[in-house]
C-alpha cells in the first residue's frame, strides 16, 4: 500500500515537472517569436526610411515572420494555459487580422505624417518632423471643414427626430405597413454616390432639374440649391438625411417591436393618451435604442464623403466641405501623401476622443436618467 502511494506521488511529481517545463518551453518560444518579429520588422523599417543601406527588396519577409509569429504565439499558448490555450485560438486569427490591417496602418500612418512626401515631386520622401502638424495648425480650410462638420453632425438629431416618427407610423396598425417598410428602406440601399448623381446633379440641377422646375414654378426665381452657402450645406444635409434616415428608423423600428406591450396596454386603460405615454412610457423606455441609434449615426457622419466629392467638391467657397473630402483632395488634387495623411491621423484622434467622450457622457445620463 505505501509503495503505490509512493509510485502514485513520484507520477505526481514527475507530471507536474513535465507540465512546468512545457509552460517556461511556451514562454521561450514567444519571447524569442516576438524579438525575431521586432528584430526584422526593425530592420526592414531603417532600409524603407533610408537610415542603413541593406534590406529587404519589400516588406513579405516582414509578413512571413508575422505570420511565423502568430503560429508560435498559438502553440506557446496552448503550452502555458492548456485547455484555456485551445480556447484562445478561436479568438487569435481576429486578433492578428485586426492588427495586420488596423494597427500596423495606423501606425505606418503616424510615419509617413511626418514626412514631406509630395507624388509630384521627384525628389521623393524625406523626414520633415512638426512641419506638417504646425501647417496643419494655421490651415484654415481644414479648420473650416472641422466647422462644417459640427453643422453636420447637428443634423444628425434632426435625423433622429424624423426617423423616430416614421418607426412610430410604421409601428402602428396602419394599412399597407410592410409596403411602407421597404419604401421606406430604398434610400439607404442606395450608394451616396449614386444619391449624389441622381438628386444633387439632375433632379436638383440649376437649369433643367424637376426640382429646380418646381421652386420656379413656387416663386423662387434664382433656384441655386449649391450656390448659396447655407442653401448649399442644406442641400446637402438634406441628401445625407434621405440617405441614412432608413438607418435609423429601422434600428428604432426594432427597440419599439421589443417593448412590453403590457405597459403600453396598462397606460391606455388607465386613461394615458397617446402623448402622455409617449413621453412618459416609449421614449424612457427607447433611451437605450435611441442613444446607440444616434452613436452610430454620428459616427458615420463624421465620415461624410461621397455626396460631397460628388456634388459641390467642398463648395461654394468651402462651405459644405467635409474633412473626408478635405482629405480626399489633398491626395487627389495635390498628391500630398504626407500632409494628408497628417491631417487624416489627427482628424482619427479628434474621433477617438469626441466617440469617448460621447460613450462617457451618455452612460452617465443614461445612470443619472434610469437611477
Amino acid at each position: 500500500m505505501q509503495t503505490s502511494q509512493t509510485a502514485a506521488q513520484h507520477d505526481a511529481i514527475a507530471a507536474y515537472d513535465i507540465s512546468d517545463t512545457r509552460r517556461t518551453a511556451g514562454r521561450w518560444l514567444i519571447i524569442l517569436a516576438t524579438i525575431a518579429l521586432g528584430a526584422i520588422a526593425l530592420y526592414q523599417g531603417l532600409y524603407a526610411a533610408g537610415q542603413t543601406e541593406s534590406g529587404f527588396a519589400n516588406w513579405r519577409p516582414v509578413l512571413y515572420t508575422y505570420i511565423a509569429w502568430g503560429v508560435a504565439l498559438g502553440v506557446g499558448q496552448v503550452m502555458i494555459r492548456g485547455e484555456g490555450g485551445k480556447r484562445a485560438l478561436f479568438v487569435l486569427p481576429a486578433i492578428l487580422f485586426t492588427v495586420a490591417v488596423v494597427i500596423f496602418p495606423t501606425v505606418a500612418g503616424l510615419y509617413i505624417a511626418f514626412t514631406d512626401w509630395n507624388l509630384a515631386s521627384f525628389e521623393g520622401r524625406s523626414f520633415n518632423g512638426l512641419a506638417n502638424f504646425w501647417a496643419l495648425m494655421n490651415d484654415g480650410y481644414f479648420w473650416n471643414a472641422l466647422r462644417n462638420m459640427g453643422y453636420y453632425v447637428l443634423a444628425v438629431l434632426v435625423q433622429y427626430a424624423i426617423a423616430f416618427g416614421l418607426a412610430m407610423l410604421l409601428n402602428a396598425e396602419i394599412r399597407a405597413r410592410k409596403f411602407f417598410r421597404v419604401a421606406f428602406l430604398m434610400p439607404f440601399m442606395l450608394s451616396p454616390v449614386a444619391v449624389g448623381w441622381m438628386v444633387g446633379k439632375s433632379l436638383m440641377e440649376y437649369r433643367f432639374g424637376p426640382a429646380a422646375t418646381l421652386a420656379r414654378f413656387l416663386g423662387w426665381e434664382n433656384p441655386a440649391f449649391f450656390a448659396s452657402p447655407w442653401i448649399a450645406r442644406f442641400s446637402i444635409m438634406a441628401m445625407d438625411a434621405w440617405v441614412w434616415i432608413p438607418f435609423v428608423m429601422i434600428l428604432l423600428l426594432a427597440g419599439l417591436q421589443a417593448l412590453p406591450k403590457e405597459i403600453l396596454e396598462a397606460a391606455k386603460v388607465d386613461g394615458a393618451s397617446p402623448w402622455r405615454s409617449f413621453w412618459q412610457i416609449i421614449f424612457p423606455l427607447m433611451l437605450p435604442v435611441s442613444i446607440t441609434a444616434i452613436i452610430i449615426r454620428i459616427i458615420f457622419q463624421l465620415k461624410l464623403a461621397d455626396i460631397v466629392i460628388t456634388v459641390t467638391s467642398g463648395g461654394p467657397g468651402g462651405a459644405t466641405d467635409t474633412v473626408s473630402s478635405f482629405i480626399f483632395r489633398e491626395y487627389r488634387d495635390r498628391s500630398n501623401v504626407g500632409y494628408g495623411t497628417m491631417v487624416a491621423e489627427f482628424y482619427f484622434i479628434l474621433i477617438a476622443i469626441f466617440v469617448a467622450l460621447l460613450l462617457w457622457g451618455s452612460s452617465r445620463w443614461m445612470k443619472r436618467v434610469t437611477g
